[in-house]
Order: C-alpha cells, then sequence, then structure tokens
C-alpha cells in the first residue's frame, strides 16, 4: 500500500480540540503544542515582550529625547521578537507539519540566537541610559516614573533574551536530531 499524503490531518492519538459536552470545538487548534514545553516558552516570550513594549511606550515615548538611541534600539528590539514570535506560534498552532519543518531547520535556531544576542545588547544599552540620563533626575524630580520603568523594562530585556537563548539551545537540538 502506498503512503498517502496527510494534508495537514494530525495524528490520531493527539487530543482535537476541547470537548465540550458530546462533541468537539476548535479543532483546528493544536492545543498539543500550546502546553508543551515549546509552546510555553513561546508563550512567555511574548508576554515578556508585551509588558516590554507596554512600557517602553507608557513611560519611555515621553522622554525620548532623554533616553536617545536606546528606547528606539530596544522597542525595534522587542517589537521584531513580538512579531516573529507571534507568527512562529500561530503557524504551529494551526499546523502540525510547519512545526516539524520550521523546527528542524536552522530559521528558529538563528532567528533565537539574533533575538537572544539583539535583547541583551539593547537592554544593555537601556541600563546605561537609565543610569546616565534618568536616575538623576529620578533624584531631583519626584514623581519621576519614567526610571523605575525602564529599569523594570531592561531587567525584563535581559529575561527574554534568557528565554531566547533556551530556545535558541533547543531548536539546536532539534535541528542536529537530539528531539
Amino acid at each position: 500500500m502506498r503512503n498517502m499524503p496527510n494534508f495537514g490531518a494530525r495524528n490520531m492519538s493527539q487530543p482535537l480540540g476541547i470537548k465540550v459536552c458530546c462533541c468537539r470545538v476548535f479543532t483546528c487548534i493544536n492545543f498539543g503544542f500550546v502546553f508543551s514545553r515549546g509552546g510555553l516558552l513561546k508563550l512567555m516570550q511574548l508576554g515578556v515582550a508585551t509588558l516590554i513594549e507596554g512600557l517602553l511606550i507608557e513611560f519611555g515615548v515621553p522622554y525620548a529625547n532623554n533616553i536617545g538611541q536606546a528606547l528606539t534600539s530596544f522597542l525595534a528590539t522587542s517589537g521584531h521578537c513580538f512579531t516573529t514570535t507571534g507568527i512562529l506560534l500561530l503557524c504551529y498552532c494551526f499546523s502540525d507539519k510547519s512545526y516539524s519543518l520550521i523546527r528542524q531547520s536552522l530559521f528558529e535556531t538563528l532567528f533565537n540566537a539574533l533575538a537572544c544576542f539583539m535583547y541583551f545588547s539593547s537592554a544593555s544599552y537601556m541600563g546605561f541610559a537609565c543610569i546616565v540620563w534618568l536616575h538623576p533626575q529620578f533624584l531631583i524630580r519626584p514623581g519621576f516614573w519614567a526610571y523605575p520603568a525602564m529599569t523594570a523594562a531592561y531587567y525584563m530585556g535581559f529575561f527574554a533574551g534568557f528565554l531566547h537563548a533556551i530556545d535558541a539551545f533547543l531548536a539546536f537540538k532539534h535541528f542536529r536530531g537530539g528531539r
């Protein structure tokens, strides 16, 4: 018997969707991936990037003249990493074949390694800007919330870089065949 292509059909051992009473809903979503180690890692990356973007836009943009290029580089890093991670998560949630093809390619390893480097470098630059330009203003101006917010943002940037480093390592293991 010849092997027939499955055209996106999922394995029978994998539960499809959510069981509600006697039927299943949302059968097109691969909840197995969402709750796997890789899926939870991607969700954490998206969550941290969302928090960073929120802090940078809410508290950093009004003081963009004081912060300088550190704000721009950090916004660009978190925005691009959020977008790419979100697209990968959507692809993996709706297609098992996408996960097996993309994850075993070099793209996932290189993207996460580059994201790790970019988060570490832009968070370091933001840390420098916070200490040099925002901390003195925080000491003399009451209610100056940009310094604590930007400090939290660059700490979260280091955490996001660490998450991408873990994902790069796992993707490299998958790429090399050590699933």
